[in-house]
């Protein structure tokens, strides 16, 4: 018997195009979708009552992210938890938690207020971005000196970037640049700086991946390029699931203690002199370290 006999009303119109609700039908679907939403609602409350986090947890964050640094990250909380599956999607764009079922974000942005407001956005930490190049681009073609000398150096754009802006206090300062190639991820355009096609912006922790910090090297370092903040963002409920309740404060304590290690470890900067031949002519070209 269907629902609609059962009812003994029309719960849908139907066409060969389209379905729609009928007045009854939508009393029906809110009134049912009331009851599924108790009983999420206290299976999540259940579940918080729980002293082991289980399950799996489905995670969106930048491409940028697929690092050494955040597969370290992972097998540490695995090692804490292992009853929790970490499902990791590397993308970039900007994921609906609900509808795609997501249960939390790594987001970065400088504008906080664009986050959703009916979703928890904790701040981690600052993250810097610089004018990164490759050892070898600069051996040929030289270190810029000041903004005004990107405009004769290669940019390696991410999307659809056509010039190099600046965001600071202050505000924006846009310099014109020479776009040679584009990529549509941040670790494509890494890559490519590394194989020396040019310079481009770059998260200060690529200068420190063990894939890179062999190859690439900031410059202007007295001009981030983007000083923006990571956050962990997730769905607003009165019960927060125990495994990403666990992962958040993980993460922050994780982070927390590398910053208090590094903090420990790292002299003052110090402006350090590289000689540096160009051709016939020899420059002293000053670089900053380390970069945080």
């Amino acid at each position: 018997m269907t629902l609609e006999k059962r009812l003994g009303v029309r719960l849908l119109n139907r066409s060969s195009r389209a379905l729609s609700l009928t007045e009854p039908g939508r009393v029906y679907f809110e009134r049912s979708k009331t009851i599924v939403d108790k009983l999420e609602t206290a299976e999540l409350e259940l579940g918080s009552l729980n002293t082991t986090p289980r399950g799996t947890l489905r995670i969106t964050c930048p491409s940028w992210f697929a690092t050494q640094r955040i597969a370290d990250t992972l097998a540490l909380y695995r090692q804490t938890y292992p009853d929790v599956v970490v499902d990791v999607s590397f993308e970039d764009r900007i994921v609906d938690l609900i509808q795609e079922g997501y249960d939390l974000a790594l987001r970065v942005t400088s504008h906080p207020e664009a986050l959703p407001a009916d979703q928890v956005a904790r701040p981690v930490r600052q993250m810097v971005f610089y004018v990164g190049a490759s050892r070898k681009y600069i051996e040929r073609n030289g270190a810029p000196k000041s903004l005004q000398d990107l405009g004769s150096h290669d940019l390696v754009a991410v999307g659809n970037l056509s010039s190099w802006v600046f965001e600071s206090a202050d505000g924006k300062r846009e310099v014109s640049a020479r776009t040679v190639i584009r990529y549509r991820s941040m670790a494509g355009v890494a890559h490519a700086v590394a194989a020396g096609m040019g310079l481009a912006r770059l998260p200060a922790h690529f200068f420190k991946d063990p894939q890179f910090k062999d190859v690439l090297t900031p410059v202007l370092t007295d001009h981030p390029v983007w000083q923006t903040m990571l956050y962990i963002v997730y769905v607003s409920r009165k019960f927060v699931p125990l495994k990403i309740r666990t992962f958040a404060d993980f993460l922050l304590l994780e982070l927390a203690r590398r910053e208090e290690t590094r903090q420990r470890r790292c002299a003052p900067l110090l402006r350090v002199g590289v000689s540096i031949t160009n051709g016939s002519s020899h420059s002293r070209l000053a670089f900053m370290g380390p970069v945080a």
